[in-house]
């Protein structure tokens, strides 16, 4: 029970932890808004063609919240809608070339403050934590009687360098779309 709460109150640093740094982000570089990096992500990750109830799907969350999501993303210029080739009733997304342009800033943006926040690990420790990190919130969904693996296949961890990339807004498995979830720093 004492290990239980011990992790409850870390999971609790973290997400206050991710909160400042999705502020951080959003004053440092607003090119995106706040909280839609990760929904950019996994739009990017699905690929061109991808349809708003895919990335509803994909990321567990209401189709409401990923409406609003894309509408920002769209208003914002990072994607598009395209007609759907084979159903003309439906809208494809894609990111734009300006979205691609601002995910790349965000990767760095990210890679950089990892690499100052592991700078004293070693790369065996740095492994460890993206294994249990990974393992956790596999674990997590599964017991939430979701998905087994929340957020990109194993073999994406690599996108904002050696450290998984970052959920929601910036991607810490799952892409949520509020401040309190986590984001995609995976």
């Amino acid at each position: 029970m004492e290990t239980t709460r011990e992790l409850g109150a870390r999971l609790y640093d973290l997400l206050k932890s991710v909160r400042l740094i999705k502020q951080r982000r959003a004053d440092d570089r607003p090119s995106v808004p706040l909280g839609l990096v990760g929904m950019l992500t996994q739009i990017e990750q699905l690929a061109a063609g991808a349809h708003a109830r895919e990335l509803a799907e994909h990321t567990g969350l209401d189709p409401s919240t990923v409406s609003r999501a894309v509408a920002s993303l769209v208003a914002h210029g990072l994607v598009e809608r395209r007609a759907d080739p084979t159903d003309r009733r439906a809208s494809c997304l894609a990111v734009t070339p300006a979205g691609r342009a601002a995910l790349a800033d965000a990767y760095g943006w990210y890679g950089q403050l990892l690499d100052r926040a592991l700078a004293d690990w070693t790369p065996g420790e740095v492994a460890a934590l993206c294994s249990a990190l990974g393992r956790f919130t596999r674990d997590l969904g599964a017991a939430l009687g979701g998905k087994p693996h929340l957020g990109p296949a194993p073999a994406d961890d690599d996108k904002f360098g050696a450290v998984p990339a970052p959920a929601d807004d910036d991607n810490l498995g799952a892409v949520p779309a509020d401040d309190d979830n986590l984001e995609a720093a995976r």
